[in-house]
């Protein structure tokens, strides 16, 4: 069975992450840093935590993590987009800004939060990310409701509504809830989506609908970073693991999706 290891950040996920691999009979351990132990090496482990642990430790022991590049987003068929995206330049946006934006970090990363911008004075400055720092833009949507799916193998194997009319889908008595009808339709859209556009063998799918517009793909994150919500923490770690490869096991198809270093290798 895999190793969970998990960033020295406590939160709510990773605590829900470390009961049910317990649950599972897996064994679990929260590092004190990005210094990996040389004894992980070599291992089979399923990483959680902040992005910059997880590529860090993912390349002292020699795992490839699966995540979608940055231009997945703007390259789906318009019927999964229902609005314009595209992947830029900070910089470029920095002097091209006339209307309100949303924009975000290209890579997943928070190198800052992402929102609508109306003006160029209002995005992260220079003195703290560079002009090449890619970012995508999108249309300004209003998103009626919104789930998070964990995908395993192209299926969605947990689901959670994690966002409704704007606010956090969390109820008073802590459970993640929308409408029976939304649920049932997310479940579809997602199985549709899955079923016509190429994602990682492990990976997570937010999907929503667009006010007006319909059903869309809000973004695509990865497993090894991304929140659980209302998802059962015993099925997300079955996507975690299948997200944390060994070199020696990548199949064709995962390495079109794998990031990261391997013993000298290079980065996608």
């Amino acid at each position: 069975m895999p190793l969970l290891v998990l960033s020295p950040r406590y939160t709510p996920d990773s605590k829900a992450l470390r009961a049910a691999s317990g649950r599972l009979g897996w064994a679990a351990e929260r590092l004190g840093g990005r210094r990996a132990p040389d004894r992980l090496r070599g291992k089979d482990v399923a990483l959680y935590g902040e992005p910059t642990f997880v590529e860090a430790v993912a390349a002292q022991v020699g795992v490839r993590l699966l995540d979608v590049p940055p231009g997945w987003l703007p390259a789906l068929p318009d019927r999964h987009r229902r609005r314009d995206i595209a992947v830029s330049a900070l910089g470029d946006v920095r002097s091209a800004l006339t209307e309100p934006t949303f924009v975000k970090p290209a890579d997943g990363r928070k190198a800052f939060e992402g929102r609508v911008f109306a003006a160029p004075g209002e995005l992260p400055g220079r003195d703290a990310l560079p002009d090449e720092t890619p970012v995508l833009t999108c249309e300004p949507v209003r998103w009626d409701v919104e789930f998070r799916c964990h995908v395993l193998d192209g299926e969605v194997v947990a689901m959670s509504p994690y966002l409704l009319d704007g606010e956090l889908a969390l109820t008073a008595d802590g459970e993640w809830r929308a409408p029976e009808s939304d649920v049932r339709e997310a479940a579809e859209y997602a199985a549709e989506v899955l079923g016509e556009v190429p994602v990682p063998a492990a990976t997570v799918l937010d999907v929503g609908r667009i006010r007006g517009r319909g059903w869309a793909v809000v973004e695509a994150n990865a497993v090894w970073g991304a929140g659980l919500y209302g998802c059962d923490p015993e099925k997300v770690l079955t996507v975690l693991a299948r997200a944390c490869v060994r070199p020696e096991r990548l199949t064709a198809a995962d390495r079109d999706w794998a990031t990261g270093e391997v013993a000298g290798g290079a980065n996608r």
